[in-house]
């Protein structure tokens, strides 16, 4: 992997790689400072009464996104609006429909230096948004997930992050959980859609 250790940062050289690759790629990535920069860099990008969902990631939840947008009413905020239904079945229903938002914001598991962009879900509720339902999609991602190849990025998903994965649903009492989706996105074919914020530090799995 370009990274000396999952947990590493990758270097100057390979994130400046990756960038020109995601960009070949239609996918817009920036490097920004900081975790700081990230949370600043968002709230621009997604502007106050925007109808937006907020995906499950620790990456967000670290830099702080997730406690900001939560219970915003500055916002058409479509994750508490899926909270707020009834039931279990209500709240499946209703996340359906938010696969279709016009701001859609995640992470995801690994990079490719090549460009390629990897995500593993269990149900596999990003995926359709990420792929083509979301007007705009917004992923956020600290450099320690940027690897050298698609092979490598792909080993890192289904090795390192489902690892870890599981420890962090065991320490919720939950069972281990296989991945369930798994989407390599290789191109873009809408200019501008899809947009991606690098973290220079080691930041979700």
């Amino acid at each position: 992997m370009s990274s000396a250790t999952p947990y590493s940062p990758a270097t100057a050289g390979s994130i400046s790689r990756t960038i020109a690759a995601l960009a070949a790629r239609n996918v817009d990535a920036i490097l920004v400072e900081s975790r700081e920069a990230a949370l600043a860099k968002l709230r621009e990008w997604v502007p106050e009464g925007a109808e937006v969902f907020v995906s499950t990631s620790e990456t967000l939840d670290t830099i702080g996104y997730t406690e900001y947008m939560h219970g915003n009413d500055r916002y058409n905020n479509l994750h508490d609006r899926m909270l707020a239904q009834p039931d279990a079945a209500s709240q499946r229903e209703y996340r359906r429909k938010t696969t279709t938002a016009d701001h859609f914001v995640g992470s995801v598991q690994a990079i490719a230096e090549t460009g390629e962009i990897v995500v593993a879900s269990g149900s596999g509720s990003q995926i359709g948004a990420y792929s083509y339902g979301a007007r705009r999609v917004i992923l956020v991602a600290g450099t320690q997930k940027i690897c050298a190849t698609l092979a490598e990025a792909e080993a890192r998903t289904r090795g390192f992050t489902l690892e870890r994965h599981d420890r962090w649903l065991e320490g919720r009492g939950s069972a281990r959980a296989p991945i369930g989706k798994f989407l390599v996105m290789e191109h873009e074919p809408m200019v501008g859609r899809i947009s991606m914020i690098l973290i220079p530090e080691s930041l979700g799995w």
